[in-house]
């Protein structure tokens, strides 16, 4: 199946960014800063967005020569700084200006998705405030203008898209192969080109899926997909064929059921609600550790059943992944 392209919710619903229109521009929830805002950039910019983050490891130092054996090697969460200038237009404006930049920067606790565009691409993290400074000088007082300080933590340091990515797919049906005339026309009896194999396309819940699909990671860290199994199908197997590293959950699913992997979170829901974790195989990996690594990863969909239903399916969705 192609990849396609949309858009999604939450961490993978709602498209990071959609307020930005040039370079220069940050979003943090709802609120825009920078260029053609009343929240200017400084010109000393942003820190800690193209740093690498600090990295703990697990290298063990050598008991009897130089150096040590390579351990797993770990990124700690991404803080990211900023310099921004409160720029009322008119002194009337102050006050909504600094209510507006107080109440997106307050302490709630929860994460959100922090998008920068630089040279036409925009990256986001998922991370909340955990400093902020506003000056209240004179020149606050006088003109509401103010140069104040913002700090975000990303627990998860990786930066992602803000196109949310997806592949798709359908079980393998046998396809229905040629047909031989009965009876002889103007060439004779026999087969004439151009030959139709009778392969339909799988988004028509036809036969003939191949059962396979192509997930893209287009930056240079590994994204973890949300996966969504659609029946009716018995016992859904979503396999990786690079290495044979499989997600495979004895279960039944009706035409009605989504059961919904979270390989981030390390979930497994149906229908949204109720955790299936337990009904994951002895052959099946650990959900977080199913990873799409950059570049493209073939996966194949599989299931117990004896004759699949055109019906069944599964959908891979992901934002590519960047340090």
């Amino acid at each position: 199946m192609a990849e396609t392209t949309t858009a999604y919710a939450s961490a993978y619903e709602t498209a990071p960014g959609s307020l930005i229109t040039r370079d220069g521009q940050i979003q943090w929830a709802g609120l825009l800063m920078g260029p053609g805002t009343p929240y200017e950039i400084d010109r000393t910019g942003i820190t800690g967005w193209d740093d690498l983050p600090t990295l703990d490891t697990g290298d063990v130092s050598r008991p009897d020569r130089h150096g040590a054996w390579p351990g797993a090697q770990w990124a700690q969460p991404r803080l990211v700084g900023a310099t921004v200038w409160l720029l009322p237009r008119t002194v009337r404006d102050a006050r909504g200006v600094a209510a507006g930049f107080r109440d997106a920067t307050g302490a709630d606790g929860g994460e959100d998705w922090l998008a920068v565009r630089l040279h036409g691409e925009t990256l986001a993290v998922r991370a909340r405030i955990s400093r902020r400074v506003v000056p209240q000088d004179r020149t606050f007082v006088v003109h509401g203008a103010s140069k104040a300080s913002l700090q975000w933590t990303a627990t998860d340091p990786r930066r992602f898209g803000s196109a949310l990515r997806e592949a798709r797919t359908h079980l393998p049906v046998a396809e229905p192969g040629l047909l031989w005339p009965e009876e002889a026309g103007e060439t004779g009896l026999g087969l004439q080109w151009p030959l139709d194999w009778g392969v339909p396309d799988p988004a028509d819940g036809a036969t003939g899926a191949t059962g396979t699909c192509a997930a893209a990671n287009g930056g240079s860290a590994t994204a973890h997909p949300l996966i969504e199994f659609r029946g009716p199908v018995r016992r859904p197997t979503l396999t990786r064929l690079t290495d044979g590293r499989q997600l495979q959950y004895d279960i039944v699913l009706g035409p009605q059921d989504v059961l919904s992997v979270d390989t981030e979170a390390g979930t497994v829901l149906l229908n949204a609600n109720a955790s299936r974790l337990y009904t994951a195989t002895t052959a099946s990996a650990p959900e977080q550790l199913f990873g799409l690594v950059p570049g493209v990863t073939e996966l194949a969909f599989r299931s117990d059943d004896t004759t699949p239903d055109p019906r069944a399916s599964v959908t891979v969705r992901w934002r590519d992944a960047h340090w």
